[in-house]
């Protein structure tokens, strides 16, 4: 067992040593298969803890302790920091570091049940972990009995066929996953050191927290986020922020009609600084912190109607302390009937009522993920048509950032939205987009953050294909995303005229990378198509051989060529390339690196008919007239006489030479072919124009009886990847 963990990266202090009855207790590691947490017995007699976790209890830590055995991450796939302590006798005990088990949940109860009594709302406490934002999502889906059953399948227990696994199911970028973790969890004296029951007895809500955190990388990853990214992955619905000092009029009717619908809510109070986070205000309410909306009714009082709106605190206590709190006077005045009717004790459990405009006054946001489009303004319920785009922004290619950044602007994925039929008794056509950059929470442990994301869109002009830089210039959005945001998710409504659009997704900042998903819901059906996804390529017709009848300049030419060639009149690469060189350095006004001896054995693999890897005059004829129109289109988009282009100008570049390139395409284009600061010299750039014209050429020939595919047994495919 020893050596199992020293090849797995552990570090052990060799020097400390304690009976096999304590090691017994508190050895545990990661497991590198399951990624989870297990526990071991040292057989040499060394304790091994896992430090870094933080738990509830008062520990004898000194400072420095503290700091020597922090940061091991709970669930992440590698071997855990191991420490080896021993029990000294006849002297006093060092500071106790706190031992992590993971015991199935038999070994921690008597009798464990999955559900006990229904799952509820008071099954959701909150352990030491930074999650507040899942618990509200998960304390709020257990209002909508339908969609917890989708997420938590009830056909599971502890009893007849227990096999010690649980899954769970979790919405993904438009498909629903099903993961199975098995039932050990984090515990610290025999006590959940995460998310748990009230009831002791009860792990649904544990394991359902240990499924999220696996399918987001690890325990770690799901410290601080938004409720509205939880709600989403436990509905897939689409969701709405209201800010409550700019929320309409009718705001009540509008969180009402939102939980009849069996929507998720949640609500939090703005922090200004760092310093306020999770501070307490003197009514009782934590700050940057995430609530869930549990309900919403009126009460007689006094012989008026109060408007109500029950809050719960995933903490599972600290309660709001003032009107209609659990212990005001207020209820004193409401009929016990009434108070029976609205659910209400005076437990601290981390549930309260509160008068509605209080709510307005002291909340500043309230998400809410509905599970279809549906405006809550609205009574009427729709037949909503979904479409989904993945996407990606990529470095180089794609990733061209907002409006501000016109230069690389257009060269962002751009949808094209038909909207064909308006809506009943409407004149325009609505619709919702919802963009979503994908698994950042699970790059978190890789230092990615969310980035500040929004779309525009543009009316369409007649002209087809992928929009220049010139449209972008001249025309301004019709619509577009409220703000840039560093959300998972920006979504925002809009009515348009039936016609044609052009929606453009995109960063904030260029050269970010990502990838995303976007979701358009339309009340009549629409249509749209990727406008980065076709590839269409127009090669020139074949260049005339050299005329009988040649000019003084075509003379002077064969003259040179003779020189350099021999007797045989024909050129190597390595002849090639000093010819080339010789006449670029030459040319007035002209900035560039020598071409290299692969690019040139590129041309001749590409203009060799006779297949004996040389030249002869007319083949060096039709290519020379080809460099001429490819050196003029590199310095064409050579802007600053630099003697390279920008590698987001590689689109247009290569569609004036006949070659439209789908988004994939252009990306390994610019993989292969940039360089870290996305330059293309013209030596790159000729080596992508051989490699694309030699490739294209050898398809046409292979595919005469169908135009869009080819036949190749494994030495026809061998045989052509070497010879493009």
């Amino acid at each position: 067992m020893l050596e199992k963990h020293l090849e797995n990266g552990c570090t052990l202090r060799p020097d400390m040593r304690c009976t096999n009855t304590i090691a017994r207790e508190c050895v545990v590691s990661f497991c590198p298969v399951t990624k989870c947490l297990e526990s071991h017995l040292d057989e040499e007699g060394f304790v091994l803890a896992v430090s870094g976790l933080s738990v509830s209890q008062p520990l004898a830590w000194s400072p420095a302790l503290r700091q020597k055995h922090r940061g091991v991450r709970v669930g992440e796939n590698k071997a855990a920091h191991l420490v080896a302590t021993k029990k000294q006798r006849g002297r006093s005990q060092e500071p106790h570091i706190p031992i992590v088990l993971l015991p199935f949940p038999q070994e921690i109860v008597e009798h464990p049940e999955f559900i006990r009594g229904g799952a509820t709302r008071t099954d959701i406490c909150q352990g030491e972990l930074g999650d507040c934002w899942l618990l509200a999502a998960i304390a709020s889906l257990t209002l909508n009995e339908k969609a917890l059953a989708r997420v938590v399948p009830q056909d599971q227990s502890f009893g007849p066929g227990y096999a010690g696994i649980f899954h769970f199911q979790f919405w993904q970028h438009s498909e629903w996953l099903d993961v199975v973790i098995d039932d050990r969890l984090p515990t610290f004296k025999d006590r959940l050191v995460f998310l748990h029951s009230a009831d002791h007895c009860e792990f649904w809500s544990a394991l359902l927290e240990k499924a999220y955190a696996k399918l987001n990388g690890s325990y770690e990853a799901l410290k601080g986020g938004s409720t509205m990214e939880a709600m989403e992955d436990f509905t897939g619905g689409v969701a709405e922020t209201f800010l409550t000092r700019e929320a309409p009029k009718d705001f009540y009717q509008i969180l009402e009609k939102a939980l009849g619908r069996g929507s998720l809510l949640g609500c939090s109070i703005d922090t200004r600084n760092a310093a306020e986070s999770e501070a307490q205000t003197p009514f009782g309410l934590i700050k940057g912190h995430a609530y869930t909306v549990t309900g919403i009714d009126q009460v007689n009082f006094q012989g008026q109607k109060i408007e109500l709106i029950r809050v719960r605190n995933p903490w599972g206590q600290v309660e709001w302390n003032g009107s209609w709190s659990d212990s005001s006077p207020e209820w004193r005045s409401v009929d016990l009937t009434e108070q029976k009717r609205l659910c209400h004790s005076a437990l601290d459990d981390g549930e309260f009522w509160m008068a509605f405009k209080d709510f307005k006054t002291h909340f500043d946001k309230v998400e809410i993920c509905n599970l279809t489009p549906d405006a809550l303004e609205e009574d009427t319920l729709h037949r909503w048509e979904v479409i989904v785009h993945q996407g990606s922004w990529v470095r180089g290619s794609t990733a061209g950032g907002c409006r501000n950044f016109l230069d690389t602007f257009w060269t962002n994925p751009q949808i094209k939205l038909s909207l064909t039929e308006q809506d009943e008794g409407q004149e325009g056509c609505t619709f919702l987009v919802a963009l979503m950059q994908k698994d950042r929470r699970k790059l978190k442990r890789f230092g990615a953050d969310l980035l500040t994301i929004g779309y525009a869109i543009y009316q369409s002009p007649e002209e087809h294909g992928h929009l220049s830089r010139d449209f972008f210039r001249y025309h301004a959005s019709l619509a577009r995303s409220k703000t840039f945001i560093n959300l998972r998710e920006v979504s925002d409504r809009f009515q348009l005229p039936p016609g044609e659009y052009i929606l453009i997704p995109s960063t904030f900042e260029p050269h970010q990378e990502a990838d995303f998903c976007l979701r358009i819901f339309s009340e009549k059906k629409a249509i749209t198509r990727d406008l980065n996804g076709t590839i269409d390529i127009h090669l020139p017709e074949a260049l005339p051989p050299v005329p009988e009848q040649e000019s003084e300049e075509e003379q002077h030419f064969r003259a040179v060529f003779q020189h350099i060639a021999g007797e045989d009149m024909e050129v190597t690469a390595e002849e090639l390339e000093y010819v080339l060189n010789a006449v670029l350095q030459k040319k007035k006004g002209f900035k560039f690196k020598k071409l290299s001896l692969i690019s040139c054995k590129n041309i001749i693999s590409l203009m060799d008919t006779t297949g004996n890897g040389k030249l002869d005059f007319s083949e060096f004829w039709v290519f020379w007239n080809k460099l001429k129109q490819w050196t003029n289109l590199f310095l064409q988009f050579d802007s600053d006489k630099s003697g390279t282009m920008s590698s987001y100008e590689l689109r247009t570049a290569l569609k004036a030479a006949g070659f439209q390139l789908s988004s994939h395409l252009l990306q390994l284009v610019v993989l292969r072919y940039a360089d870290e600061e996305f330059q293309m010299d013209l030596d790159d750039f000729l080596n992508c124009l051989v490699r694309l014209e030699n490739a294209t050429r050898v398809f046409q020939a292979l595919s005469m009886k169908s135009k869009d595919f080819i036949h190749l047994n494994i030495n026809e495919f061998i045989n052509l990847t070497m010879n493009i």
